[in-house]
């Protein structure tokens, strides 16, 4: 069964709903319009959490609903509800033809389709038994104390969803999507005399759930875990001031990500409020510097087969050579920047107007030995895993706090360090990247990213990679 089928069998077969009147009521409410659709969604969650040993929460909810949205250039309408009838519709469809009331608009041309299948279409959620995931949680639970004498919390999780989406246009168009989306975690506390410090490790995409549940897996999983705490029980305090940093592959890219990949998306340039606005062909990064943003990765956790508006996803060159060459779309804003969508119009729900957001964002690699980016540091910080961070998108400044780090001495990685903080402005980051690791790898699938109140799921990725004269924030007298 095709995605339209399947969603047509959701949102029609048992409701009031028909497809004729729908494109009906999509013709009259958007007839003055520059853009806008009617987007359906149905999805199924739920969520596990593990506290040492016992089950601290569990829920599984069902969500349906609507959101119709119409555009009148840098305007938009919006309206969504959960009851999914036609009178609901018509009421949603009187109240944001509002702002199209003297405004003349040409709608724009539907997306193209595509034929191309990222995922699964099964649903995570039926293929594994509540007690097995119960069992799995406990024998991640027993695994851990088992392999560490220092073990003072143990906690794991276990989440999925499938949703199923589906976009109609005045126009005819008819898009759809069915998107499953799983994640496991774990975290551990370790206690050594008076002192205690955390480790954790998670991994997922959209698939079922046996692939990440393999015991070499999880068990794997645990272990890094435990490392990462082992690591941060025998740190000293970060040194401050300027310094060369060595940045791990993979979740590292969160730094990307954020002081970066945001300051990249349309609507901040189309406003003037990005420090990367207007400098399309400028050279904002350092030669050899190379940033994607593709949804259309296979199984990963920030790909999609369309993005909310019914686009399809993309790998988009961002920044190529080290030279800004485009931003990130949404239909809204390509068209009042005379450029055309990217696939990255991206809404949480149906509850959210679209926006343009991330996917899969990240650096590609380079052609040096990470092996000899570490060897060509006199004395540096090589920063491995990352935390929480804020970021200003019209002035790129940043700040991350680094979970694991190390000090570089003489070319040789040596003490672990904790409570260092990268700080700096992303553009100007960029331009200090001096060696490329040919290392590139995306994170394990753990990736969610926040923005006017919304999150979307997202993968992020770099090579390990050197960058001179950083500032880093530590503790160290």
């Amino acid at each position: 069964m095709t995605a339209i089928e399947t969603t047509n069998k959701i949102f029609f077969d048992n409701s009031d709903l028909e497809p004729e009147r729908l494109t009906s009521i999509l013709g009259k409410t958007l007839e003055s319009s520059s853009d806008g659709e009617l987007y359906f969604e149905y999805s199924l969650s739920e969520g596990m959490v593990l506290d040492d040993g016992r089950i601290r929460s569990a829920s599984y909810d069902t969500d349906a609903g609507f959101g119709f949205r119409a555009v009148a250039g840098d305007i938009t309408g919006f309206a969504h509800s959960s009851d999914l009838s036609e009178a609901s519709i018509r009421r949603a469809g009187e109240s944001i033809s509002a702002v199209t009331r003297g405004y003349s608009g040409t709608i724009t041309s539907a997306p193209a389709g595509t034929n191309q299948k990222l995922y699964i279409s099964d649903n995570p959620l039926e293929a594994l038994s509540f007690a097995k995931k119960v069992a799995l949680l406990e024998s991640v639970d027993s695994f851990a104390r088992s392999n560490s004498p220092k073990i003072k919390q143990v906690s794991a999780s276990l989440s999925g969803s499938w949703k199923a989406v589906q976009i109609r246009r005045a126009d005819g168009y008819v898009g759809a999507d069915i998107r499953p989306l799983v994640r496991f975690n774990v975290s551990v506390t370790l206690q050594s005399g008076d002192k205690m410090e955390s480790g954790s490790c998670g991994f997922g995409g959209r698939s079922l759930y046996a692939e990440w549940i393999e015991p070499e897996r999880w068990q794997a999983a645990v272990n890094e875990a435990i490392r990462i705490a082992e690591v941060n029980l025998e740190a000293k305090p970060a040194p401050a001031g300027e310094q060369t940093v060595v940045l791990g592959a993979g979740w590292p890219g969160v730094m990307l990500h954020e002081a970066v990949g945001h300051g990249l998306e349309g609507d901040f340039n189309r406003k003037g409020l990005s420090a990367f606005s207007g400098r399309i062909g400028d050279q904002v990064a350092s030669p050899g510097v190379t940033v994607v943003d593709d949804g259309t990765i296979a199984d990963r956790r920030g790909s999609i087969t369309i993005d909310d508006e019914g686009t399809p996803s993309a790998h988009n060159t961002l920044i190529e050579n080290g030279k800004l060459v485009g931003y990130m779309q949404d239909r809204q804003n390509a068209a009042l920047m005379g450029v055309k969508p990217t696939g990255n119009g991206r809404r949480e729900s149906y509850a959210h107007a679209p926006m343009p957001r991330m996917t899969n964002t990240y650096m590609m690699g380079g052609d040096k030995d990470p092996a000899e980016i570490l060897a060509s540091v006199d004395k540096g910080v090589y920063m491995v895993n990352f935390g929480g961070g804020q970021v200003d998108i019209t002035s790129g400044n940043f700040s991350f706090s680094c979970t694991e780090g190390y000090l570089i001495e003489n070319g040789k990685i040596t003490a672990p360090i904790k409570g260092a903080t990268l700080i700096g402005n992303g553009p100007d980051a960029m331009m200090k990247i001096s060696m490329l690791g040919n290392d590139m790898k995306l994170d394990d699938g753990v990736g969610t990213c926040g923005k006017a109140g919304q999150g979307v799921p997202v993968g992020i990725g770099q090579p390990t990679l050197k960058m001179d004269g950083i500032t880093v924030g530590g503790t160290a007298l």
